[in-house]
């Protein structure tokens, strides 16, 4: 038995199943971390990320309580539902994630979505210096193309 899982392996998504993956800003987080990754990472270190960007902290400040909330909530509902759409594998046995073929399907939303996250916080900082402006220009040119 394999230990990553993902259960609907290269299937086109609907636009309710995209549209309910994007619509909880913890499922967008740890969809934005593990962005341009290829190598799984652990879900702790994913967790405190995460927590860090909710609290708008460096992941080392995280309250425990916030980082636990993050970590739960990850492991028993967001992983596993970003899993079932094939988005993610998920090891149980190491308890990592890396991105998956669907996530490809998903991509060009995130991007929609991003424009909502405020400017000023840690989070918008982070996808400012892994993409370089261009991404945030692309996300402008895009939003503009879809109020036209």
């Amino acid at each position: 038995m394999e230990a990553l899982t993902s259960s609907q392996e290269e299937q086109e998504l609907s636009a309710d199943t995209i549209l309910e993956l994007l619509a909880n800003r913890r499922r967008r987080y740890l969809l934005y971390a593990l962005r341009g990754r290829e190598d799984p990472i652990e879900l702790s270190t994913l967790a405190e990320q995460v927590a860090g960007w909710e609290h708008d902290v460096p992941p080392d400040e995280v309250e425990k309580n916030e980082y636990k909330s993050v970590y739960v909530s990850s492991v028993q509902c967001h992983v596993p539902k970003l899993a079932d759409a094939g988005v993610v594998d998920h090891d149980e046995d190491n308890h990592t994630v890396v991105l998956s073929d669907n996530f490809d399907q998903l991509e060009p939303y995130l991007r929609v979505v991003i424009k909502d996250e405020p400017e000023n916080s840690t989070l918008h900082s982070a996808l400012q210096a892994e993409s370089g402006d261009g991404f945030f220009s692309q996300i402008r040119e895009n939003v503009a193309r879809l109020k036209h």
